[in-house]
């Protein structure tokens, strides 16, 4: 798998994973959604300091989830992601 490669499906499963928590957040308690909020702030923190995705990517595809999704946009979404 080239460096590009692991880059794009990182990217994938970010999207994947946050368009499937903007899913299910209006039918959890908000505490339960800003928990996996945190934890994809923290996987995504940790593909960015492996350099599975740049930093300035990860900041847009929140920034698209959070425009995207208004489920999500009862919940503080990660400022800076760079490690």
């Amino acid at each position: 798998m080239t460096e590009d490669d692991r880059s794009t499906r990182t990217e994938r499963l970010l999207i994947s994973r946050l368009d499937a928590l903007a899913r299910t957040a209006n039918a959890l308690p908000h505490a339960d959604t800003e928990r996996l909020v945190e934890l994809a702030t923290v996987a995504t923190m940790r593909a960015v300091a492996l350099d599975l995705i740049g930093a300035e990517r990860a900041e847009g595809i929140w920034r698209e989830a959070h425009a995207r999704h208004p489920a999500l946009r009862r919940v503080q979404l990660p400022t800076r992601l760079a490690a």
